[in-house]
């Protein structure tokens, strides 16, 4: 018999995904409403990490990997036009949850361990995605990966997630200034190295971090299937939004 490892962070879904809603709608406004607030896309990168984390809690207690899989598809499927009108994309760049979805698919055949699956299912994914032009593309999946594989250790998301944003970080724009406030200059030079790899805008991923481990307390947990719903109305108030402003 197969002994299930307990989940070592956040396991209330429902919360996480709204919050990982209002953290993208931050990003989306601030891209498409508010492009002088650029603390609205620094919000944004908490959003991402929070819907992994969701993903592996989800993956870790689903009794049906397909039926997760369909949820997954046709939220994403019903969601593309939206997704396409309000961020003015093509059918080219697929929303979330095809990254989601690819990354499910990997969680299944690591999971099963079916005629090697948890050694080439993770593999094709990870391809996948690259092929497919997924949002976050092989790393956003690879993100995934890497918090199942420490599911069961605090101290080992907390790792898994401070390398991650560091590597991620490391090629984006640097993030000089919040609401006005300077964020460099003020700490002496011998401390630079330590301290300018977080200044980057997606190495901001890390404040999604206490939230993944954060224990709600279980009285106040929402359902789990309330993100999917809610994630087409955010992209609707998006469009609505920008025909009136």
């Amino acid at each position: 018999m197969t002994v299930r490892k307990s989940i070592a962070g956040n396991t209330a879904t429902g919360w996480l995904k709204i919050l990982a809603l209002i953290f993208m709608f931050c990003d989306h406004a601030g891209k498409m409403l508010l492009p002088n607030v650029p603390e609205m896309r620094m919000l944004g990168r908490i959003a991402f990490p929070l819907y992994c984390w969701c993903l592996v809690v989800g993956s870790h207690y689903t009794r049906s990997f397909p039926k997760y899989i369909l949820r997954m598809l046709l939220v994403g499927a019903v969601s593309q036009p939206l997704y396409m009108w309000g961020l003015n994309h093509t059918w080219d760049e697929p929303n979330i949850f095809l990254t989601l979805t690819i990354a499910l698919c990997g969680l299944w055949g690591m999971k099963e361990k079916k005629w090697f699956s948890h050694i080439w299912a993770p593999v094709l994914a990870l391809v996948a995605a690259t092929l497919l032009g997924c949002d976050y593309g092989w790393r956003g999946v690879l993100l995934v990966f890497l918090l199942y594989a420490v599911r069961d250790s605090r101290s080992g998301i907390a790792a898994v997630m401070i390398a991650f944003c560091l590597f991620w970080g490391g090629t984006s724009s640097m993030v000089k200034e919040v609401f006005g406030l300077p964020l460099t200059g003020w700490y002496p030079a011998t401390l630079s190295g330590l301290i300018s790899p977080w200044l980057r805008l997606q190495g901001l991923a890390i404040l999604a971090l206490p939230l993944m481990l954060v224990r709600f307390p279980r009285d106040i947990r929402l359902p789990a299937w309330l993100g999917y719903a809610i994630y087409p109305a955010h992209l609707v108030v998006l469009i609505i939004l920008e025909q009136i402003l």
